[in-house]
């Protein structure tokens, strides 16, 4: 009998996720548990989600055939263009379900956490949407590297809070958003981006994602006469754009899942931050799952040049994918996601974001066969870290000085 990679009625995946959460925010927990597959399986909750989807975000986003990549990877490679969502990203997709769940709650006051800020933008974009308070927690190092969405998210009327311990990054935002809602639980509802925390926060994130599979097999229909692809993949930082990517072919042996995540410097130095490589089991932001730890279970700071991928934990679903053999990892540098960036930007015009750039770039560490067709999900645009690609173009040769 095939396993099972669907989360379990008390919020497993094997012997990963769980609820670990403070007693204050059991009941937000257990209320949540209980009613959220109903609410987001009833057909006025699809109704009005799948026509925001269509006619605010602006779905469903193309599969692009990319002729570069192909040539490169000799196969059919197909990019998911979730830069082409409003807002730029996959974000968007969660952030339109969550807030939908929060007002069928009675809830009024929004809290999230961002790394790269484009959940931050997804969550301030669907308060204003639909006149909710927000307040955005956000490490104090990736306010200054990602300032152009740290904009956007006060333009859009978010209070943005800066997180100052730690490594000031998105473990940090989301330690001081739980800290947040255990101030205020009864008025808060948190809206988490990721595929990571308490249970039922991963599975909820997945499902909401998982539109981005549901549409590549309709789309694959049309364009191959086929639901399913050879290959399957994303990049995997907390793990939200993967789990939609790879939701609708959890099941189907045919499709290999393949994760890219980031190793920063490399795993063999102290800057990475390649939890599934490197990561032992333990318990971050109410999740048991994979952490970077030390001997002492004490969380060892992550490092990437990507804020979306720089976190030392990662959903349970991966850390389940990764460990049953059921998806292969590959890991991939700061050097090799800039030059995949850099090289799609000039050969097809298409700027990705530094976390997309780790998925393009572990393309050229898979051999394919010449039949293989192969979905790689483009999960965010690329303006949003313009410095950092204008900072580095130089030493790889795509500007002069």
């Amino acid at each position: 009998m095939a396993k099972n990679f669907h989360v379990t009625e008390d919020g497993f995946y094997g012997t990963f996720g769980g609820a670990f959460v403070p007693e204050i925010l059991k009941p937000n927990i257990d209320a949540l548990t209980a009613c959220y597959v109903k609410v987001i399986e009833s057909e006025a909750f699809q109704t009005e989600f799948r026509s925001l989807l269509r006619d605010y975000v602006g779905r469903p986003s193309p599969l692009y055939l990319s002729p570069s990549l192909s040539e490169l990877c000799g196969c059919k490679i197909y990019l998911k263009r979730e830069d082409l969502n409003h807002t730029g990203a996959h974000k968007i997709n969660n952030a339109i379900g969550q807030i939908l769940l929060a007002r069928h709650m009675g809830k009024r006051r929004i809290i999230a956490e961002t790394g790269a800020g484009q959940h931050g933008v997804a969550t301030a974009t669907v308060c204003a949407l639909f006149g909710m308070e927000c307040t955005i927690y956000m490490g104090a190092v990736d306010i200054e590297r990602q300032r152009p969405n740290v904009e956007k998210m006060r333009l859009l009327g978010a209070k943005v809070i800066p997180a100052t311990s730690g490594n000031q990054t998105l473990k940090d935002a989301v330690n001081e958003a739980l800290r947040d809602w255990c101030s205020h639980p009864e008025e808060t509802f948190y809206l988490l981006g990721s595929a990571v925390g308490p249970h039922p926060y991963p599975d909820l994130v997945a499902r909401l994602q998982s539109i981005i599979s549901e549409e590549v097999r309709q789309q694959l229909l049309e364009k191959e006469g086929t639901e399913l692809p050879n290959y399957a993949i994303a990049c995997v930082g907390g793990g939200s754009n993967a789990a939609g990517s790879f939701f609708h072919f959890l099941d189907e042996e045919k499709v290999k899942l393949v994760i890219a995540e980031a190793s920063g410097h490399g795993v063999d130095t102290a800057e990475t931050a390649a939890t599934l490589t490197l990561g032992t089991e333990g318990v971050l932001h109410g999740s048991r799952s994979l952490v970077m730890q030390d001997e002492d279970g004490q969380v060892i700071e992550p490092y990437s040049i990507s804020a979306g991928l720089d976190y030392p934990g990662v959903g349970p679903l991966h850390a389940e994918l990764a460990q049953s053999g059921r998806a292969s990892v590959i890991t991939v540098t700061d050097d090799e996601a800039l030059e995949a960036a850099y090289d799609l930007n000039r050969k097809e015009g298409i700027l990705p974001a530094i976390e997309s750039a780790h998925t393009l770039a572990s393309l050229r560490k898979v051999k394919f066969q010449p039949t293989d067709i192969v979905v790689a999900t483009l999960s965010g645009r690329g303006d949003k870290d313009i410095d950092t690609y204008l900072k580095h173009a130089v030493r790889f040769g795509y500007l002069s000085e």
